[in-house]
């Protein structure tokens, strides 16, 4: 990879923004000098952990699509520090992420943790497999314990990616994270009335 976020990011038109407003300076820095080789174990434990995320594709007509996708925690696979992947379900079979794809395999992907208030941008190249084409990756993509209807892998080859800072991400949490929360209290509780309900016994 040996690009960083800035590097495709910051346009000239951008630059211009940064200047007039007066960020360009730390940028300046930041393009210097956050040049990272592949995905850290930081990375990849986050992207491992993600249920979902946004996927955006530009069309012939010059528009962006972005697109949600989502899943069981760990759908989205890292296959090595330059490469993830997941099983695309059939969905509402409109196809305008694939057939953008078709023409312009440039995407980006933002990922989100809401309870931690952390986003990871990453900028890549998409690439489309076919289920027939390679049983190995299939194998490494399946999900188990998940009713799923597969229609293609898609493979992403990352180019860059940068981490967002946690302003104006509202905290929110899945049923699954607030019953994992209220347990030691639902255990307390439980234990509590289990301990009144052998002192009545005792009068």
């Amino acid at each position: 990879m040996a690009k960083n976020f800035a590097e495709i990011a910051f346009t000239d038109a951008v630059k211009k923004l940064q200047e007039k407003y007066g960020s360009r300076k730390s940028y300046e820095r930041m393009e210097r000098f956050s040049v990272i080789d592949g995905l850290t174990d930081n990375e990849m434990t986050f992207i491992e952990n993600r249920d979902s995320f946004y996927l955006a594709s530009i069309g012939v007509k010059e528009f962006p699509y972005v697109q949600h996708r989502g899943g069981p925690k760990g759908f989205l696979k890292v296959l090595d520090t330059k490469r993830i992947g997941f099983i695309d379900f059939i969905g509402n079979r409109q196809y305008v992420s694939v057939g953008n794809m078709a023409t312009n395999t440039n995407v980006s992907l933002i990922m989100i943790d809401y309870p931690s208030r952390s986003r990871l941008k990453i900028f890549a190249k998409a690439e489309i497999v076919e289920l027939d084409d390679t049983s190995e990756l299939f194998k490494t993509l399946n999900l188990e314990n998940y009713k799923f209807r597969p229609e293609r892998m898609m493979v992403f080859h990352i180019e860059a990616y940068d981490w967002n800072c946690p302003q104006h991400i509202t905290p929110r949490y899945t049923t699954e994270e607030i019953e994992a929360a209220f347990l030691p209290q639902q255990k307390y509780i439980a234990s509590l009335e289990q301990e009144n309900k052998a002192l009545k016994q005792k009068r």
